[in-house]
């Protein structure tokens, strides 16, 4: 993508530096004094300086007086203590406002009124704020909205007057309880839709995008042909999983799916998701009868070594009844493993399987977690091993053992494992 060249670009000339991860993911920074230079360049090319306002981690209690937004066409006031917006600003230039990391918690409904060029709004990691301000539709020109880690309950139907929206971030917004339909589908230049949130049978029933076996999600983002980027709602059945992986659409976008409370199989076939291009989470939940996960082959035309280039991050989490994770195996990418809460897992990596896999596969000898950073455990009272023999682990960064793994008296490590590398490894005083 272009951004990304963008941004490389940048890290090789050393304007940006490797910010570590944040959720997994790779970030990058701006040093001080680069940053400082950035905008004193960008205030030059400005007519007038308070073109851009930067107030980022100032300390800030009250929202910046509204005299000081009036020039403004870029501002951000983000990483303060703001509660409340409580002013009505005139903002005729204003196209881009951070105000992420703050301590809101209540808009004002005059706020959006005076702002009609606004193209980007980030009110993300504000956990107090619970609700849109009305006039919120007022906000024609907005192409990206970022909510992720707040408290909203309810998206208002207003907002279908945003149909420049571009972006639309829901990540983590474990409140939301409605999305009425038809509302996403409303936004037809949609590239970004991110939807990371809990759905349980509280939800509000009639006309609701999250209500229901997810018929009514997919029905919904069929519609949205500029698709490049979802995370979706958990999908609660196979029969719904089937459907929507059966769409072109979603199999080009989708980059995380969270399936739980699947209970009509004892054994679930990853293999079903082999066309996911660009799937990069998994997340299994509470999916009780799963006795067995697997790689089985769909079609004789299956590469085991070719799919799944892209998924890295994997939770299983509350599947009582799953023994063995072997399949992991099969996964040449995974940075991330998380597994919670599986009453029955007595064996990561089951010797016997392992045998059988390398004989279906064809390699004898698998290297697998070959780019494996983090490996968390916890809350697995029969896990008697990872793997039986000592494994490379490359790049290794951290194993966590986060409560009552008792039987798991030895990690598969040795002198060798990690070539020089740290490792932090994390476990109770008892373990």
């Amino acid at each position: 993508m272009h951004g990304n060249y963008i941004i490389n670009s940048l890290v090789s000339a050393c304007l940006l530096e490797n910010g570590g991860e944040i959720g997994g993911e790779d970030c990058v920074k701006m040093h001080d004094v680069v940053r400082d230079m950035a905008l004193w360049i960008a205030c030059e090319l400005e007519t007038k300086e308070e073109k851009f306002s930067v107030k980022a981690g100032a300390q800030l209690f009250e929202e910046p007086d509204v005299k000081a937004w009036e020039g403004a066409k870029r501002m951000s006031v983000m990483k303060n203590q703001i509660e409340v917006l409580k002013g009505t600003p005139k903002c005729p230039n204003l196209r881009t406002l951070f105000l992420r990391e703050n301590k809101l918690q209540v808009v004002s409904n005059g706020f959006c009124r005076f702002i009609p060029h606004l193209m980007v709004l980030n009110l993300s990691e504000n956990i107090g704020l619970g609700a849109l301000p009305e006039g919120i539709s007022q906000l024609i020109s907005l192409q990206s909205f970022d909510l992720s880690w707040t408290s909203i309950t309810e998206l208002p139907m207003e907002l279908k007057s945003l149909t420049n929206l571009k972006m639309l971030d829901l990540s983590y917004t474990y409140d939301l309880r409605k999305i009425p339909s038809p509302l996403i589908s409303s936004f037809s230049k949609l590239q970004i839709f991110r939807t990371w949130c809990r759905t349980s049978g509280d939800n509000p029933k009639e006309d609701n995008f999250l209500n229901g076996d997810n018929e009514n999600l997919i029905e919904e983002l069929k519609s949205l042909r500029h698709l490049n980027i979802l995370t979706i709602p958990p999908i609660k059945s196979l029969f719904a999983l089937e459907r929507f992986v059966s769409f072109h659409l979603f199999q080009c976008c989708t980059q995380a799916l969270h399936l739980r409370h699947h209970r009509e199989s004892n054994v679930f076939n990853v293999l079903c998701l082999e066309n996911m291009e660009r799937l990069e989470t998994l997340y299994f939940e509470g999916c009780g009868s799963i006795e067995e996960i697997k790689m089985e082959k769909l079609s004789p035309n299956t590469n085991y070594t070719s799919t799944f280039h892209t998924l890295s991050h994997i939770v299983i989490r509350g599947c009582n009844k799953l023994v063995d994770t072997t399949w992991l195996i099969l996964d040449p990418n995974l940075c991330h493993i998380l597994i919670f809460g599986c009453a029955k897992l007595e064996e990561m990596l089951s010797e016997r399987k392992l045998s059988e896999i390398a004989d279906v596969v064809g390699i004898p000898y698998l290297k697998p977690f070959l780019k494996l950073k983090t490996l968390a455990l916890g809350y697995l009272p029969e896990l008697k091993s990872i793997d039986w023999d000592a494994l490379p682990f490359p790049g290794l960064k951290s194993i966590s053992l986060l409560g009552d793994c008792p039987k798991l008296k030895k990690l598969p490590l040795n002198l060798d494992s990690v070539k020089g590398n740290q490792i932090t490894i994390l476990g109770s005083k008892d373990w």
